[in-house]
């Protein structure tokens, strides 16, 4: 029996290290982790790695339940998923585990509040945006890698795998950076 630990924020300029200290101290023999939305379960492959690898009588940890999702449905359907391994999945904070049913009741009312405060996150930005643009000071999104970096590296013979390892990002996004140009 494994506690396996996964760590989860949204973007790459999050830092990772209060939830995996705290996995660390609740005795995680492996943490995984990762920076992508936690919107959908798309592109989330540590977790998908860890349901896979779930034996029974190993406990999924996370220090919070929207680390797991966002979404009621996903955080059900990788409680469901553990289950079938005969594994139990343990929030931290506040701590509730699957082992018991009551547990069951307050992963499915937190699941909800998780997806609910995602909503109230998309609509609260949305406003500010629509208000921004109205007072002519909405710019879009900040630009998180230099566009003109990777089009010279391009034309100095750099190819994308090499710029994206150069720069930090993935291959997709040097490709989407060079397509603008």
């Amino acid at each position: 029996m494994a506690r396996i630990g996964y760590a989860r924020v949204s973007t790459t300029d999050q830092d990772l290290t209060v939830q995996l200290e705290r996995l660390a101290a609740e005795g995680c023999s492996v943490v995984r982790s990762e920076k992508v939305s936690g919107g959908s379960r798309d592109g989330r492959v540590e977790l998908e790695t860890i349901l896979q690898f779930l034996r029974p009588g190993d406990e999924l940890v996370v220090a919070r339940l929207d680390r797991l999702g966002r979404s009621t449905r996903d955080v059900l359907n990788i409680i469901h998923e553990a289950e079938e391994r005969r594994a139990f999945v343990t929030v931290l904070d506040p701590h509730v585990s699957t082992r018991g049913e009551m547990g069951h009741l307050v992963m499915t009312v937190l699941g909800m509040v998780a997806q609910m405060e995602r909503r109230f996150i998309k609509e609260r930005q949305r406003d500010g945006i629509e208000r921004a643009k109205a007072e002519g000071a909405y710019k879009g999104g900040k630009a998180r890698f230099d566009h003109a970096l990777a089009v010279q590296l391009k034309g100095q013979g750099f190819g994308p795998s090499a710029i994206a390892r150069r720069m930090g990002c993935s291959r997709m996004q040097v490709y989407r950076m060079l397509s603008k140009n």
